[in-house]
């Protein structure tokens, strides 16, 4: 018996919305990019890009556990001596929460072409609206992401 591998005429691509209001930023981030890498399907390869586009909105209503919004800090660096900034997850969530929650998604996935592949059909928006409506999205709901 031979290994299936798929051609990419064969690769169907759903598009999900996510509403992450309640939801914890971390389980969160599993699922999604679960279902960007396309690990949710029988024809899944980790050598092809089988997965699915997915929508995120209400990120600004995303929770961290514990106190993780005050503990947990955010380094970045522009390149130059002295040029680290950090901030708290908590103020980066206040101020730009889709971006937060996109940069968790995208650290859960590979580090190469596959993975900036993946990365592009993801959309995370901080409202309730989002202007994908032509691609008529499934809902979906991770009732296990919840915060309790």
């Amino acid at each position: 018996m031979r290994t299936y591998s798929p051609k990419a005429s064969e690769i169907t691509r759903d598009w999900y919305v996510v509403d992450a209001e309640g939801m914890v930023l971390g389980r969160l981030a599993t699922e999604v990019a679960r279902l960007l890498r396309g690990k949710h399907k029988p024809i899944f390869v980790p050598h092809m890009d089988c997965g699915d586009h997915v929508i995120i909105v209400n990120a600004d209503k995303v929770v961290l556990t514990s106190d993780k919004a005050e503990r947990k800090l955010m380094h970045r660096h522009s390149g130059y001596p002295g040029g680290i900034r950090t901030r708290t997850y908590g103020d980066w969530l206040a101020r730009q929460p889709a971006e937060a929650v996109r940069s968790s998604v995208t650290g859960m996935l590979p580090k190469n072409r596959l993975g900036r592949q993946m990365r592009r059909k993801l959309k995370v928006y901080a409202g309730p609206t989002h202007p994908h409506a032509a691609q008529q999205p499934t809902p979906l709901s991770f009732e296990h992401a919840r915060a309790r």
